[in-house]
């Protein structure tokens, strides 16, 4: 069966790598045109649009900081001048701070700000400048990447864990507001393999917090990018009857209250 995705034309913030590249990688696969944004991985974002050409689909790599609104218009702007149309919006562009949770010093308002900055506003500022092509689509949608840490209150720090909580709830005011023209939808990825997790909480933490989740989860393992995009696809290509709603792609984390920590 031919994908409902076939020919549409879909932007992945934060694509040069991780969750985006993936869902980048597995759109192509779809048919559909894809806009691989980066914010300094120039290199890195280029060899993913080169993959998703050879895939059969067009592919731009353009580089906008999600955090500068001007820069989020310019970035949709790209998708309309090349292909005409924006279909879908996939808002992974994160950013964090490791901080162990007992460590109320380790944050200031200048770091809440910051992460904020990136994980809440810059993907309102998406939804905002994509919402006339995305309602113009007649199946506009757009999927927000969160976290398990904003429904647990876990992760990599205080701010980031509030920060994801926010675009939880922006999503249920966005579904609200968009529907019935354009979906709202959000992913919760648990633990994510890769050197993002890696370099922040460090190999050896990484290596026992990778074993634990992988001992005492539900499905006895730690995912990767591609599990994150296999459910940011499943609200893109087949949940044509939902709107507003989370998806924790924890492979059973939450299940087992199983925590990940940056100490």
């Amino acid at each position: 069966m031919e994908s409902r995705l076939k020919g549409k034309v879909a932007i992945v913030t934060g694509s040069s790598s991780g969750i985006g590249a993936a869902a980048a990688r597995m759109l192509a696969d779809r048919g559909c045109n894809v806009v691989i944004n980066y914010s300094r991985s120039e290199g890195p974002a280029e060899a993913v649009a080169d993959e998703c050409r050879a895939k059969g689909v067009e592919a731009i790599a353009v580089k906008a900081d999600v955090g500068d609104d001007a820069d989020c218009r310019r970035l949709v702007q790209a998708a309309v001048d090349k292909w005409g149309r924006v279909d879908c919006l996939v808002n992974n562009a994160g950013t964090t701070k490791f901080v162990a949770h007992d460590d109320l010093d380790g944050l200031d308002a200048d770091d809440f700000l910051g992460i904020y900055r990136i994980n809440v506003v810059g993907g309102y500022q998406m939804v905002r400048a994509a919402r006339p092509h995305l309602k113009a689509s007649g199946d506009g949608s757009v999927v927000n990447v969160s976290s398990i840490a904003g429904v647990m209150g876990t992760g990599s720090c205080i701010a980031y864990a509030a920060s994801k909580g926010a675009v939880n709830t922006m999503t249920l005011s966005l579904a609200r507001a968009l529907g019935p023209e354009i979906r709202v939808n959000t992913v919760c990825p648990g633990f994510v393999q890769g050197s993002w997790l890696r370099e922040g909480m460090g190999a050896d933490r990484y290596d026992t917090t990778k074993k634990h989740l992988e001992d005492t989860t539900a499905l006895r393992r730690a995912g990767g990018p591609e599990h994150m995009a296999e459910a940011i696809l499943m609200f893109l290509e087949s949940g044509s009857h939902i709107t507003g709603e989370f998806l924790l792609a924890d492979g059973g984390m939450h299940l087992a209250g199983a925590p990940l920590r940056a100490n």
